[in-house]
């Protein structure tokens, strides 16, 4: 397994299950309220940690009640929390989450993340050294990701950008990236061409993404342009919250396998995580992802979300 270094956010999240989504200026009543951590940093670490790999985490959270629990939860799960720092008079990022029949909808308010700053990346710098394989995303600045990956080229150290939330990026965020990992919302907002067909997209960046699709799975474009398909795993869907950043995580943990079979042990923790309520709540452990690939599921389409 390998040595992770996750760059990134740390959420708590307000998860609200409810019977239905609630129309434009109605009042649904829900049916539970669940207080988890989250953020796309801490889940994506806590999913690499429980298959295995050793994990770092560089992140920032406020002086505050969630602040401290949401370190000590990290900490809890066995990843090097040396470097998540408090941002003074900030409180921490908070998501908060609807989920109703398996989907859910998100609002984040970043918070402390938006405190994660270029000097914080060098002040984690032996850290990140020390990694086979950085793993960062987009709830932390855009300057901070890019300053993350001038110095991890310093030390040739491969970096994958899991772009999201969905936005346009500059050309040396995506030349410095090793692998990019965008739904296909995602890779046409990077790009900046919403509406174009997938295959159009792929073939624009051979070596450099593995793209989502839900239920559907996930693709790679190799390097000579073809395209490697994983199955989705069939499952039966209770809540899709962090099931990407399971996928991201596992793809991390098991990146010293390659590309393209780390795929298929990220699509199928990825399945499971949807069988459980919340993120990190829902992530499985090693043997949890063994007994499962064990069992030979089905390698077809079903109701997972990635």
């Amino acid at each position: 397994m390998s040595k992770v270094v996750v760059v990134g956010s740390i959420n708590m999240d307000l998860v609200a299950l409810t019977p239905r989504f609630a129309a434009p200026g109605e009042t649904v009543t829900g049916e539970r309220l669940l207080t988890l951590p989250g953020g796309k940093g801490a889940n994506q670490a806590v999913a690499a940690r429980r298959l295995g790999a050793s994990v770092a985490m560089v992140g920032k959270v406020g002086d505050d009640a969630f602040g401290r629990e949401l370190v000590a939860g990290l900490a809890a799960e066995g990843i090097d929390v040396t470097q998540v720092t408090q941002a003074a008079a900030v409180a921490s990022g908070v998501a908060l989450i609807t989920v109703s029949g398996g989907e859910n909808h998100i609002v984040v308010i970043p918070g402390a993340n938006h405190c994660l700053l270029p000097a914080d990346i060098d002040a984690a710098e032996a850290v990140l050294a020390a990694a086979d394989v950085i793993l960062t995303q987009l709830e932390i600045p855009l300057a901070t990701v890019g300053h993350l990956l001038q110095v991890a080229a310093r030390h040739g150290v491969p970096v994958i950008v899991n772009p999201a939330p969905a936005q346009a990026l500059p050309p040396h965020i995506i030349d410095g990236a090793c692998l990019l990992t965008p739904n296909e919302h995602e890779l046409a907002m990077l790009l900046g061409q919403p509406g174009e067909a997938m295959n159009s997209l792929l073939a624009q960046l051979p070596g450099k993404v593995v793209m989502t699709h839900g239920r559907n799975g996930a693709w790679y474009v190799r390097a000579d342009g073809s395209l490697h398909h994983q199955p989705g795993f069939v499952v039966t869907a209770l809540d899709s919250t962090g099931a990407g950043d399971t996928f991201n995580g596992a793809l991390a943990a098991f990146w010293p396998l390659g590309v393209e079979a780390a795929m298929r042990d990220a699509a199928a923790a990825a399945a499971l995580s949807v069988t459980r309520i919340g993120a990190q709540s829902g992530m499985p452990d090693l043997a949890e992802l063994h007994e499962f690939l064990t069992e030979g599921p089905a390698s077809v389409t079903g109701d997972t979300v990635v």
